[in-house]
């Protein structure tokens, strides 16, 4: 329904990546008739920007043409035009937009100048801008968490990391770099002249009702710049904490150790486990009006409500370490420190959990036990370790088995021997055969394994005498902690995911 333009503010479509399937709903001579575009459809509802939102004679028609319920909001009118121009008569076929940027070829070879401005102009045309526009597109839709732009010899190669591995999915020419480099670098904010060195920037955009913010990194390589931009879904639903996987006996240790009052609880794991997710889970199972959370991050990856959140930012001093001091002035109650990067980091964060804050952080070791070897070998004096650790939560995350093509086969000998199980033992093991569902990949999702190792004494006392992080893995297996390959092996008995997926992803002693 048209709404009122007297309290309608007006938005930017520059914040916006304009989908494909939306557009195909209104023909081009209603859009430039009536000076409309659709930006997105959800469900039965088409959102289109238009100046005048009580033009109701547009509306009916934007109704007709497409068959949906329309939803107006208000942009300015030479936006709506550029928006126009640069969306329709081209092509949702990447390979179409691809030859609209024939004789764009830019020379980008080492030690030759670049023309700015002509850059510049380039990177404006219609065409690279939806070149660009639809390799984001096409990565949410594929779900992915990294979208890798990579020159080769004689060709650009586009890989998407979904659900932790990667996938080529894309190829380009060579020629075709600069123009998609210097358009990334133009909406990130930086310098599209300079390709000597690394930059790292981001910029936001919004798809429909999902606000995605995507953090760019740039890479001089022999062939030219790599970049990579991590894609961060600010309209994710956080999980809780009993859907990432935990098994009941695991959950239970883990939500003790985090509603103690005071003390340091490690979440380890190497990037891209899940680490983030448990913490900000965490969180939530614990946050309540009457405590104050504070976190520091680098980036923050989600808005959470009722949590006072910061951003590192390096380049103005604004550290881990330096942060972390300045919000033992906050009286936090709760303290999430993103990731423990140096000895700095670590003593101020087992200080203040000895001064009874909560402290909630990661660390990149391969399992629980390593974590107190690490923050030895940091500096960290065991006795401290020793008085402030709760306990230490190990994770990974795993590939679950698509449910579309899942299927059930017959378990070799090598699998018994490695699930620890007698050929006398009738078990039923699964796989994926592959589908377009899952890219034939037979996986679809992720789900974290874990350990967590709970400090007793008897811990303690190792610590202190600053035992080997495999007498502290034994005494906490004696204690009653579970590895992570225990933890991967119950999910492929239970028909989650594979053998291969947790053989893959832990670090298991042979």
């Amino acid at each position: 329904m048209p709404g009122s333009d007297h309290n309608m503010p007006s938005v930017s479509l520059s914040n916006y990546i304009i989908e494909p399937e939306a557009l195909k709903l209104i023909p081009e001579s209603i859009a430039r008739k009536y000076t409309m575009v659709p930006i997105f459809k959800i469900r039965e509802t088409l959102t289109v920007a238009i100046p005048n939102t009580s033009d109701i004679v547009a509306l009916d028609e934007a109704r007709l043409a497409s068959g949906c319920d329309i939803q107006a909001i208000r942009a300015d009118e030479s936006e709506i035009i550029m928006v126009i121009e640069q969306n329709y008569n081209i092509s949702d076929s990447i390979e179409e937009i691809v030859k609209g940027l024939e004789g764009m070829k830019v020379d980008f070879l080492s030690g030759k100048k670049i023309d700015a401005q002509r850059m510049e102009k380039i990177v404006g045309e219609p065409p690279i801008i939806r070149l660009v526009n639809l390799i984001i597109f096409q990565a949410l839709k594929d779900r992915a968490s990294d979208i890798h732009i990579e020159p080769e010899e004689k060709n650009i190669q586009v890989r998407f990391r979904i659900d932790g591995i990667l996938h080529n999915v894309l190829t380009f020419s060579l020629e075709m770099l600069m123009p998609i480099v210097c358009r990334i670098k133009v909406i990130s904010k930086l310098n599209i002249v300079e390709s000597r060195l690394p930059q790292d920037g981001h910029f936001s955009m919004s798809i429909g009702e999902r606000n995605i913010d995507l953090r760019v990194s740039t890479f001089p390589i022999t062939f030219g710049e790599k970049v990579v931009m991590r894609v961060l879904d600010r309209s994710t639903t956080l999980l809780s904490l009993d859907k990432l996987g935990f098994s009941p006996e695991v959950l239970e240790k883990f939500e003790v150790m985090i509603q103690k009052p005071y003390g340091i609880i490690l979440v380890t794991g190497p990037t891209g486990s899940g680490k983030s997710s448990t913490l900000y889970a965490s969180l939530g199972s614990i946050k309540s009006q009457d405590r104050n959370i504070v976190t520091l991050e680098d980036p923050r990856e989600y808005i959470f409500e009722g949590i006072n959140q910061a951003e590192v930012n390096p380049a103005i001093g604004f550290t881990f370490a330096n942060g972390l001091r300045s919000i033992l002035r906050q009286d936090p109650d709760i303290i999430l420190v993103g990731e423990v990067r140096d000895a700095e980091t670590a003593e101020i964060s087992i200080r203040a959990a000895l001064t009874g804050h909560l402290v909630l952080t990661s660390l990149h070791t391969n399992d629980a036990s390593g974590a107190v070897t690490r923050l030895i070998n940091m500096g960290i004096e065991p006795f401290l370790i020793a008085s402030s650790l709760i306990g230490v939560l190990a994770q990974r995350l795993v590939r679950v088995i698509c449910p579309n093509c899942k299927e059930e086969y017959a378990a070799s000998e090598e699998v018994y021997k490695r699930l620890g199980l007698s050929k006398d033992k009738s078990i039923h093991l699964y796989r994926g055969k592959g589908c377009v569902q899952c890219r034939n990949s037979g996986y679809k999702g992720r789900i974290g394994i874990f350990e967590a190792m709970v400090l007793d004494d008897n811990l303690r006392e190792l610590i202190i005498s600053n035992k080997p992080a495999s007498a502290i893995k034994e005494a906490a297996k004696t204690a009653g902690m579970s590895l992570l390959e225990d933890d991967g092996f119950d999910k492929v008995l239970k028909g989650i995911t594979t053998i291969e997926e947790v053989l893959r992803v832990a670090f298991i002693d042979e």
